[in-house]
């Protein structure tokens, strides 16, 4: 990006606007790529060149963040592409709700800063947030507690039915709207599914698919549940390629992601079926059995036009063919995974856990247990270690921040954790490694807030 000069031009209305003073051209540069862009700005016009769609609308996301409070542009020319093509944030709805307007809002404050992955938790062992019409059940059971649960204050959320019931869930119209909304804004939605653990939810709708039969009540707490399903059971097999079979339908990007992390396999340890699917299948253990489980699903999705992505626990007892590895725990199985050819997606608790703290004062409470981590610390992000063989890190595809809601129950402080967070890591997957500048992206991020504002955002001002 060459330097901004200080000499503004007044451009009335911006891309997006029904009358934006800008020329939109094809590029002739094809070092652009899909994602790229090059902006000029004169004194009498505003110039702007890719080679998608996709580029133009990154270009007049980057016009709204040069135009001023009176309007006004700076003089400039920019020549601009993205490091990673995986740029994304994971929110986590099983813990509690968040309403259809919330979420497209989130989309639109997500587009604004480039990312392109929206990553949907929506199943876990605390709620199950997506009609399956073929089950019923999942929702009408699953997507409904007692209470707000987590220690938390039954005020903190306005996600209550008539009688009481705490949750809510997305209905397949509501998906396929939050999912066109997001492409409109070149954002790729996936889904979580989670598989074979953080099935609680799932297992109070339906006990027969666990190992004892149950019965199973929905967590109101946080911490690793011993709800799984059983791995010794077809059925098991037929009920989730059902569900995954609708989640699919509704989702049209290419990855599905299943979870696979925190696994507590004594259920499988103490199960007659599970200890006779070892045998047959001639596994070692019950690592082998929950690498067996992913293989199955992940043939199922393959099967279908789709690529499986899970936690970095699915390289427990070896790893799916196919597999995209997200890793979460450090860099360490990102580290192998990319090492042996697989992709992966950086999202390390060191840089990237959104529901740790972040400083400063009247935040909401975050996870108390965790080190902070500040704005800065996430500026330091770098998705690529250097125990990635050189001939390997195309396998880094980028990464992604996460947050994790058991002690964010509204959409209020869901913002108030993602931002001004998301900023810095929004810089780090798209800037090159040398060209970054904690001072000045202190500067202009003190500026942007405003714009953050306009917005309705509201971020934690851990930088005044």
């Amino acid at each position: 990006m060459l330097p901004i000069i200080p000499q503004p031009v007044r451009v009335e209305e911006l891309p997006g606007q029904s009358k934006a003073e800008v020329t939109v051209i094809s590029s002739a540069d094809p070092a652009l790529g899909l994602e790229g862009y090059e902006l000029q700005v004169t004194p009498t016009a505003v110039t702007l060149a890719a080679n998608s769609p996709a580029g133009i609308f990154y270009g007049q996301q980057t016009l709204r963040q040069l135009r001023t409070a009176e309007g006004a542009l700076p003089c400039c020319r920019i020549w601009d592409k993205p490091r990673f093509g995986w740029r994304g944030l994971m929110v986590d709805v099983s813990r509690h709700f968040f309403t259809k307007a919330e979420i497209k809002h989130f989309l639109d404050v997500m587009a604004l800063h480039k990312f392109n992955v929206f990553h949907w938790h929506l199943v876990d062992d605390q709620g199950w947030r997506v009609e399956i019409k073929r089950y019923p059940r999942l929702t009408e059971i699953g997507a409904w507690r007692d209470g707000i649960g987590f220690g938390l204050d039954a005020g903190a959320s306005r996600n209550y039915r008539a009688d009481g019931r705490y949750g809510g869930y997305y209905t397949p119209e509501d998906v396929r709207e939050i999912v066109a909304h997001a492409a409109s804004r070149h954002i790729t939605v996936v889904p979580e599914i989670e598989l074979p653990g953080h099935s609680t939810a799932a297992l109070a709708a339906h006990p027969e698919f666990s190992c004892s039969g149950g019965p199973y009540a929905i967590e109101m707490n946080g911490g690793i549940c011993a709800g799984i399903y059983c791995a010794g059971q077809e059925a098991v097999f037929e009920f989730l390629e059902q569900i995954l079979g609708e989640v699919i339908a509704l989702f049209p990007g290419p990855y599905l992601h299943i979870g696979g992390d925190e696994v507590p396999k004594t259920n499988w340890k103490n199960c007659p079926r599970c200890q006779q699917r070892l045998r047959t299948e001639g596994l070692k253990n019950e690592d082998e059995l929950q690498s067996y489980f992913i293989k199955r699903i992940e043939k199922f999705i393959n099967a279908r036009g789709r690529r499986l992505i899970g936690w970095d626990e699915i390289l427990e007892g070896g790893l799916a063919p196919n597999a995209t590895v997200m890793s979460w725990r450090g860099v360490t199985g990102g580290i192998a995974a990319a090492n042996a050819g697989h992709d992966v997606v950086m999202t390390p608790t060191t840089h990237c856990y959104f529901d740790y703290y972040q400083g400063g004062v009247g935040q909401p409470r975050g996870a108390d247990w965790a080190p902070l981590l500040p704005v800065e610390k996430v500026y330091e992000f770098e998705p690529i270690p250097a125990e990635i063989a050189a001939d390997k890190v195309q396998h880094i595809l980028g990464g992604g921040g996460n947050l994790w809601t058991e002690f964010v129950p509204n959409y209020g402080a869901t913002q108030f954790m993602v931002y001004p967070r998301a900023c810095a890591l929004a810089e780090t997957l798209w800037s090159p490694k040398d060209s970054r500048n904690y001072a000045n992206f202190q500067a202009r991020l003190k500026t942007h807030t405003k714009l953050l504002e306009t917005l309705g955002v509201t971020y934690a001002r851990t930088l005044e």
